[in-house]
């Protein structure tokens, strides 16, 4: 395998690893997908995109290392945060109640939830400040994949950061597919999706309200 070929699969898992685990992300995603439809659920997930584009920038510029010693300033984001999802909560707990009235529910600007969010987003922020310095950082690594073994990354490259963009846009593109492919065979999925992304939304918007406090 070719060392642009490598840099680009690791970027495709290094998207992947941001956008895949279950979070408020997510949660949104899931919640515009299951109601809305799958454009709705690409929408969304393009603003946790575009953020991503954007802390792409920062980092670049080295502000991420200024912010990684500044604990008052990521407390700060951390509170608001925790605010936010909250308050969206309580919007997925709206949109859920009345898909199950039959009531219409009004289109909730997932992409602009979600580009809030990633901004104050704890877990988002700590991967730029880890992973993203790192992506960004000129050099060469050996990483091992299973099924490929070790493989030659050029971290810093074009091709590193194309493969991780791409991860991030096949994760908002098929999540969304499935959800709306499993609501048409499950009756009442998509009530049943709004509720536990409520659910979610509102565990980790307590959840970083604590944390927030924790670091003042």
């Amino acid at each position: 395998m070719s060392a642009i070929s490598s840099s680009l699969l690791a970027g495709l898992l290094l998207g992947l690893s941001l956008a895949a685990p279950p979070g408020p992300m997510n949660a949104i995603i899931a919640e515009e997908s299951a109601l809305r439809g799958w454009s709705s659920g690409v929408r969304a997930g393009l603003g946790a995109m575009s953020a991503d584009a954007c802390f792409f920038l920062v980092a670049l510029a080295g502000v991420a290392t200024v912010l990684q010693n500044a604990p008052t300033v990521r407390a700060g984001m951390m509170a608001v945060g925790g605010v936010l999802m909250c308050y969206f909560a309580v919007g997925a707990a709206k949109s859920a109640r009345e898909s199950f009235t039959g009531r219409e529910i009004d289109d909730s600007a997932g992409f602009r939830k979600t580009f809030a969010l990633s901004f104050t987003n704890p877990y988002q922020i700590l991967w730029w400040l880890t992973v993203g310095v790192a992506l960004l950082d000129p050099g060469s690594l050996a990483l091992a994949i299973p099924l490929l073994g070790e493989i030659a990354v050029e971290t810093g490259s074009v091709a590193i950061v194309l493969g991780f963009f791409a991860g991030i846009a096949l994760w908002i593109t098929a999540f969304p597919l499935a959800l709306v492919r499993a609501g048409r065979r499950i009756d009442g999925f998509a009530p049943l999706v709004a509720g536990a992304s409520a659910a979610v939304l509102a565990g980790f918007g307590v959840l970083f309200l604590y944390r927030a406090l924790l670091l003042l």
